[in-house]
């Protein structure tokens, strides 16, 4: 099975930092039309996002899962069917096995429904996104640009994009 790993903030919805309730979370640009086009081709969609928010205290699991809920309702009623959310709640400073870019919740995900990493793709907007896709053995990479912008020559994406909706008109990738 070939899968879209999707970061959540900066790629799902606009990062304003530690995205928790409803009302702070606005979806990015076309996301909608982006993920049909994703699944028409085949893929299936995997979330993967740190929430060190839960971890540093700024709000529980609970609120995330409810937000989580509510943006899968979302994503779902616009005929888009994502089929994890995988989550850290830790601090960088827990030294936990789930944190990005450790990729334990790769590793699940693959483990659990059979995925072929070599034909999937990984966005984010982080750095510690493409070490994660180096880590899992993902050589197919999207970077969408932030105002934090890094040395892309370090990562090496294989795209780069300022909004994930730019994929619309690639004709290949």
């Amino acid at each position: 099975m070939k899968v879209f790993f999707l970061d959540r903030d900066g790629v799902i919805n606009v990062d304003k930092g530690y995205v928790h309730t409803t009302k702070d979370f606005i979806f990015t640009k076309k996301i909608f039309e982006v993920l049909r086009l994703i699944q028409s081709k085949g893929y299936k969609i995997h979330i993967i996002t740190n929430q060190s928010g839960i971890g540093r205290g700024m709000y529980s699991e609970d609120q995330f899962k409810h937000l989580n809920k509510w943006m899968l309702k979302k994503i779902n009623s616009n005929g888009v069917e994502i089929s994890s959310v995988s989550y850290c709640p830790h601090k960088e400073e827990d030294n936990c096995l789930c944190r990005k870019p450790k990729t334990k919740m790769i590793d699940d995900i693959v483990k659990t429904y059979n995925v072929n990493l070599k034909a999937s793709w990984l966005v984010g907007d982080k750095i510690s996104d493409m070490i994660l896709a180096k880590n899992a053995g993902i050589d197919n990479t999207i970077f969408i640009t932030n105002e934090n912008d890094i040395n892309l020559k370090k990562i090496k994406p294989k795209l780069v994009m300022d909004n994930l909706s730019q994929l619309i008109n690639l004709k290949k990738w």
